[in-house]
């Protein structure tokens, strides 16, 4: 039993040394503003919890105020003007958004389907060629 244990601490130790550098996990970004009453309302029924579920795990949330200048990292966003926005982000690709808040049921119901296409990787590209389905 040791050296079973001791093989598996060998083989984690050495695919997590030989993974490239520069791959990015799954964030949820959420464009907000200190304005935005539906931006309150996801906070104060899904803020608490989000990082504890299934989803907040897979996809951390990020948040980002939309009337400051962008984080270098999402500035190839377009198009995003109104609060809330989320936008899945994958490996440093958009995946696909969730635009405003349509309430709890609907949220993770969307935010499974943007999940989905993540494990799919890349159904939505900027680049209009590659563009499948968003």
């Amino acid at each position: 039993m040791k050296h079973v244990v001791e093989r598996c601490a060998v083989v984690l130790l050495v695919s997590v040394y030989f993974l490239p550098a520069n791959v990015k996990a799954a964030e949820l970004v959420m464009f907000e503003s200190p304005v935005c009453e539906w931006c309150e309302v996801w906070h104060e029924e899904l803020g608490a919890v989000y990082a504890k579920t299934t989803e907040g795990r897979r996809a951390p949330l990020r948040r980002v105020d939309l009337f400051r200048s962008l984080p270098q990292d999402l500035r190839m966003l377009k198009g995003v003007r109104y609060t809330p926005t989320f936008g899945l982000m994958d490996d440093g690709r958009e995946v696909g958004r969730i635009l405003g808040y349509p309430g709890e049921s609907f949220f993770w119901a969307q935010l499974g389907e943007l999940l989905d296409r993540s494990a799919g990787k890349f159904a939505c590209s900027h680049d209009r060629k590659e563009r499948k389905s968003c």
